[in-house]
């Protein structure tokens, strides 16, 4: 293998869920492909359409000359108007063709990965025009992967995947978000802790620290006597996380402890993905 080490477990997590995904709407028949999956607005179909299309776009292939319908309420503003171009430009296409473009852009960015030998800091193109490293490029697109596979699962009914290599790395993204969403969108008060106690697949303790500056910093040490305090299960926290569903809905699955406006701040600002 000539890919860097720093990046092959990025490698190993998006080569795990695409094939998981694979696995999952191979023996769909059409009417599957048109459930309705956590995404506004989206179907499996559009799911699968917005995977192979960021897989696309990793290899290098052009990004499609296409206008989309003025009608799509989900759409709001121009990250979503990028994604949502490979997604629209396939609305139309059977479980047939579906399955076999995912088929040929696996093979093709299998290919890739086998002969990639670039550095992790290279700089490659990201979504409207941005640039950013191969590593965070990499590990941006298995975080990726992995959630619109755990997307599939629940619109399909088939749970599983929760502690694979694609959900530590979720695990690691969506924990690096905390302390925007506790110091800076949440504002909890100077000096203070928030804590997350999360259970199931994977587990963690961790505490949320909030400097006289109000700066947030991400520690595992356990926090005495803090502001807030979370706990529940790993779904449901990456469901939150990723915007997947409101507070209100899973209420019942989080225990919130502390301060109720600061509790309230913290869940309503709790999704970080776009």
């Amino acid at each position: 293998m000539s890919l860097h080490p720093t990046l092959q477990p990025y490698a190993d997590a998006w080569t795990h869920s695409i094939e998981a995904i694979s696995e999952l709407v191979l023996p769909l028949v059409e009417a599957d492909w048109n459930r309705r999956t956590p995404c506004p607005g989206w179907s499996v179909r559009d799911i699968v359409s917005h995977v192979i299309g960021l897989d696309c776009e990793m290899y290098g292939d052009p990004r499609p000359i296409h206008t989309l319908p003025r009608d799509l309420y989900h759409v709001t503003n121009d990250i979503q108007r990028y994604m949502e171009m490979q997604v629209d430009v396939r609305r139309h296409h059977t479980a047939p063709e579906m399955t076999s473009e995912l088929e040929y852009t696996v093979i093709r960015r299998n290919r890739q990965l086998r002969n990639e030998t670039r550095q992790p800091t290279t700089m490659v193109r990201g979504p409207l025009g941005t640039e950013l490293t191969l590593e965070e490029s990499m590990r941006k697109h298995a975080f990726n992967v992995w959630a619109h596979e755990q997307d599939l699962r629940a619109a399909l009914g088939r749970p599983g995947n929760l502690d694979s290599p694609g959900a530590h790395i979720a695990r690691d993204a969506l924990l690096a978000e905390l302390p925007t969403v506790v110091a800076e969108k949440a504002d909890a008060p100077r000096s203070s802790a928030v804590v997350f106690d999360v259970h199931g697949p994977i587990e963690f303790l961790r505490t949320i620290r909030v400097d006289i500056q109000g700066r947030g910093t991400l520690e595992t040490a356990p926090a005495l006597g803090p502001a807030a305090a979370f706990t529940l299960d790993w779904e449901t926290y990456v469901r939150l996380a990723c915007g997947r569903v409101t507070a209100e809905a899973v209420a019942d699955r989080v225990k919130a402890e502390g301060d109720p406006e600061l509790t309230a701040a913290i869940l309503r600002n709790f999704a970080v993905t776009r």
